[in-house]
């Protein structure tokens, strides 16, 4: 029995959500994906917590607008739509998660992919400039935080 009429729902109605379907020629022609794989690229293997720091950077520091709205949590920087970005990349099999550093980085098949893609991006000399340039920050925070899981690693290990 439906109670449409009275205001109150029951929270039991089926909602049907679509969303596209997500195949690479999509991300050959959206430039924000593409330039997230030429950043992870120019890095070799980044955390996403770096990674949404260093573009979060890019923005605020070097004025140069990649795309991506972010929120602060703390004085951590967060955005949704990476977070989408990397995921589909992930799911394509464009990105992958180094299982023991739990970094992220180009599969083969997403630098045959960024090979083969021809980037027409006028800013991209400018944000592989900035990413260049916040390299040393990004690389001392990436530092630590490997220090920070290799002593929780190693207490796990203790208790066992």
């Amino acid at each position: 029995m439906s109670q449409k009429g009275s205001g109150k729902g029951t929270g039991k109605e089926l909602r049907i959500v679509t969303k596209k379907v997500v195949t690479e020629d999509i991300v050959k022609k959206d430039i924000r994906k593409l330039r997230l794989m030429k950043i992870i690229d120019l890095f070799t293997q980044i955390s996403e917590r770096g990674l949404t720091k260093l573009l979060y950077m890019i923005k605020d520091e070097k004025g140069v607008d990649i795309g991506y709205e972010f929120i602060m949590i703390g004085d951590t920087p967060s955005s949704r739509d990476l977070a989408d970005d990397l995921r589909i990349l992930l799911y394509l099999g464009l990105i992958e998660t180094d299982p023991i550093s739990r970094r992220l980085r180009l599969t083969s098949k997403g630098k045959e992919f960024l090979e083969l893609t021809q980037v027409s991006d006028s800013e991209l000399e400018e944000i592989i400039k900035a990413c260049e340039e916040l390299r040393p920050k990004i690389e001392a925070e990436e530092s630590a935080t490997q220090l920070m899981l290799g002593a929780k690693r190693r207490r796990r290990r203790r208790r066992f």
